[in-house]
């Protein structure tokens, strides 16, 4: 059962039906969603039957002032269930808050400085209080990229700024990974715990770069470059957020526990695949 059927959540709900899993996923609006063939859709405020019988569990959904959505509603159904044996939820990398630009991994304490990763922090040990009783891995996502949402799309678009802001390199995770993650980590065998894993790929980048990257694969000039002190009153606050805090996050740990190598370990191989895709999509139709 897949709680909240987005970009990433339809990447793992894709991956699992093609390993032979019954998947269901809940929504809002059921009857507006446009799941996946093979994905059967369930209201979010009369999932509890299903829930109850569902054997693992991904959560996607951001929590809001009062916390996480889904164990705001179905806590109790999660803890008196016989079936589950494995629940995960994706958090986020911005739970570290800023290390200067330096590394961070799974063993590194969270230190969020905005009030979106204080939330993050509170989901997180939320989902964790089911670890006496099943398998909970907790995955701080990094930037989230794939086909349909990359740079590649921004600059054709002409909706790309080259932001210039030396040493301020961060990771991404291609969608791909993401899936092929979450499958690893679900068909491991283990009994309750809680588990810290990083969807990050193993090079970190600054912004820039990997813009200039996107315009050479394309055959496309690279935006204008814009100095951060010039863009930085111009951005949203999420932007600000963003960009305001600086680290690289290891995912060295998360790839020996799942026994999983990154389809994409960086980001030139990452824009590359969605380019082929793209070709392969393309010619078919």
């Amino acid at each position: 059962m897949i709680c909240g059927l987005g970009y990433s959540g339809t990447a793992v709900a894709r991956a699992a039906l093609a390993a032979g899993m019954q998947v269901s996923a809940t929504s809002r609006d059921p009857g507006g969603a446009r799941p996946p063939d093979g994905i059967a859709m369930v209201g979010f405020d009369a999932a509890g039957a299903a829930l109850a019988h569902a054997t693992h569990v991904l959560a996607t959904a951001p929590p809001g002032e009062d916390g996480d959505p889904v164990l705001l509603r179905y806590n109790a159904v999660f803890r008196d269930s016989a079936a589950l044996r494995w629940a995960g939820y994706l958090s986020t990398t911005g739970v570290y808050g800023d290390r200067g630009g330096e590394w961070v991994d799974e063993e590194t304490p969270v230190h969020p400085r905005a009030e979106r990763g204080r939330r993050r922090v509170a989901a997180e040990q939320q989902w964790a209080s089911l670890g006496g009783h099943i398998a909970v891995d907790l995955f701080r996502v990094a930037g989230i990229y794939g086909p349909g949402r990359s740079v590649l799309d921004d600059i054709r678009s002409g909706k790309s700024r080259r932001v210039i802001k030396p040493g301020h390199a961060f990771g991404r995770i291609h969608r791909d990974d993401i899936a092929g993650a979450v499958l690893a980590a679900m068909g491991q065998a283990h009994g309750p715990c809680v588990r810290v894993l990083h969807l990050a790929d193993d090079k970190p980048e600054e912004s820039a770069v990997v813009i200039e990257e996107a315009a050479r694969l394309l055959g496309m000039p690279a935006p204008p470059a814009i100095a951060y002190a010039d863009a930085v009153g111009s951005m949203g606050e999420m932007a600000r957020s963003f960009w305001a805090d600086n680290r690289k996050v290891s995912s060295k740990l998360t790839q020996e526990r799942l026994g999983y190598r990154w389809r994409y370990p960086d980001y030139r191989s990452g824009l590359a695949g969605i380019l082929a895709e793209e070709r392969v999509e393309g010619a078919a139709q």
